[in-house]
């Protein structure tokens, strides 16, 4: 689980993001970006009914992106607000391609060092 001080869960904080961010496309999912002028990163995460009508399946795509972030958490650069938004291709996905895919975004967003 991420820690408190890396989520991203104020609806301003979206909206600034969605409107200012810098955006990146991938298989599974769009990446949008912008720094926030704090010392920690921070991430949300959006899973859309149209991935699923099941709020079951939703919750465990979600879960398997934070843990994915979690998992190169101390390679991200600090101070960046982070939003995921999956597309209907992750949901078929094993969670080894989901955490290469976002290794893969991460380092074309050059948010990784």
């Amino acid at each position: 689980m991420l820690p408190p001080k890396n989520r991203l869960v104020k609806k301003n904080d979206f909206e600034r993001l969605f409107k200012k961010g810098s955006f990146l496309n991938s298989q599974l999912f769009s990446l949008r970006f912008i720094k926030n002028g704090l010392a920690d990163s921070r991430f949300g995460f959006v899973v859309s009914a149209k991935i699923s009508k099941k709020a079951v399946e939703r919750n465990k795509i979600k879960r398997r992106l934070r843990e994915s972030i979690r998992a190169i958490l101390e390679n991200i650069h600090p101070g960046v607000d982070v939003s995921i938004t999956t597309k209907p291709t992750i949901k078929n996905k094993k969670f080894e391609d989901i955490i290469e895919e976002i290794e893969k975004i991460f380092k074309k967003a050059g948010l990784v060092g």
